[in-house]
């Protein structure tokens, strides 16, 4: 069964987490991947813990279906074998500090004397261009210059990074659809393109509502813990056992919740009618809902309020999240064999096509897996690929 990117080749320098993230993504649809990695296995996501057996589980999480080959590209027969590879590539993924690709001799302007038609995919901490551009930007301090962690967190608490790497996750996914719309770009008119993704940017465009409270309003939004600061009740309550969250984002699903909590008089009081009221007196109607919650389990409270249609659920933990009935259903974990690790598990890719399957067909590889392989399917011998291990470039 073809896959939607079948025939695409993608050379991916990127290391760590949000450009090989998203060179996954383009693997799961069926684009050739393949990691062009140090000899040494530079990558610190490969020496992340924790491991199984040698294998880190970060590595795995972000590398299925690609292949790995390692060139050393500070050596001339190096960025010589790199730019034979790229002649021949659609699309090329780089997060290497910026002006480094340039220093290399293998910028873009390089590259499109091999490929005319070449797109190149540049993902740093702050960009191309600006003050910032020389600094090395990850993960939580982009969520704390970008301004998510000061809205992360309880009002009385210090400013708070989320839990996962989700700026390098966000910025995976515009990786992806950047990458997508260049290549149809491509399609349409015959030209390359050189994309310029920055971390930062990406944090600040996805600040939401945030931004639009802020640019519109002059609002500086504020740590809430888990309530919302436009909607209430929209946060998460103490049961009996553990806790719920409850998104009532409508009046109508208030009075809903009034009835299934037994006291309907509460959608009738001033304070409570509208969300505009609600959000004025969010205090006493936390207090009123706290001490109803407390009265049964969570997940009696979730059976009572998803019969009327009121959004919950409880605060799962990770070993919950896989024993959850809609995720087995919805098979979220895939299984695919490994050469040194027998069967592994992985999360399977969220896209779900009619007619296309989207899975993992191939295991994270092993640095340097398959350079043999790729290089004498490039033409070399085997002599030659002999010489080229006897001088560290490969």
């Amino acid at each position: 069964m073809n896959k939607p990117l079948e025939g695409i080749k993608i050379l991916d320098l990127s290391r760590v987490l949000a450009g090989p993230l998203g060179s996954m993504q383009l693997a799961d649809l069926g684009a050739e991947v393949i990691r062009i990695e140090a000899p040494e296995g530079k990558d610190d996501i490969r020496h992340w813990w924790p491991f199984v057996d040698e294998e880190s589980t970060y590595y795995l999480s972000a590398n299925r279906n690609k292949k790995s080959v390692t060139i050393n590209l500070k050596k001339d027969e190096g960025k010589a074998l790199f730019k034979k590879m790229a002649s021949k590539a659609d699309v090329i993924i780089e997060n290497f500090k910026t002006g480094t690709l340039d220093r290399l001799g293998l910028g873009y302007e390089t590259l499109k004397q091999l490929k005319e038609d070449i797109i190149l995919c540049s993902v740093t901490g702050y960009g191309q261009t600006g003050p910032y551009k020389n600094l090395p930007g990850y993960d939580p301090v982009i969520q704390a210059v970008g301004g998510l962690m000061d809205i992360t967190g309880h009002p009385d608490s210090e400013a708070t990074r989320v839990g996962t790497p989700v700026v390098d996750i966000m910025t995976s996914h515009y990786v992806a659809i950047s990458i997508l719309a260049a290549l149809r770009k491509r399609d349409m008119n015959g030209d390359g393109e050189r994309i310029d993704l920055s971390l930062l940017d990406i944090q600040v465009a996805s600040l939401g509502n945030i931004v639009s409270s802020y640019l519109l309003k002059g609002h500086i939004s504020k740590r809430m813990g888990n309530a919302h600061g436009n909607i209430t009740p929209y946060e998460t309550f103490q049961c009996a056992d553990k806790p719920i969250m409850v998104a009532a984002g409508n009046d109508r699903m208030f009075y809903q919740l009034t009835e299934m909590m037994g006291h309907p008089e509460w959608k009738e009081d001033p304070r409570f009618k509208t969300n505009a009221d609600r959000i004025e007196n969010r205090t006493e109607l936390r207090e009123l809902l706290e001490s109803e919650f407390v009265k049964k389990g969570a997940d009696e409270w979730e059976e009572l309020l998803s019969s009327a249609m009121i959004p919950c659920g409880p605060v799962n933990n990770v070993e919950q999240v896989f024993n959850h009935p809609q995720v087995r259903a919805r098979q979220m974990v895939q299984n695919s064999s490994h050469p040194t690790l027998g069967e592994i598990k992985t999360v399977r890719n969220p896209i779900k096509f009619t007619n296309t399957r989207v899975e993992a067909t191939s295991h994270p590889p092993i640095l340097g897996e398959h350079t043999e392989d790729i290089l004498m399917d490039y033409g070399l011998s085997e002599k030659e690929i002999r010489v080229l291990k006897e001088n560290g470039v490969i």
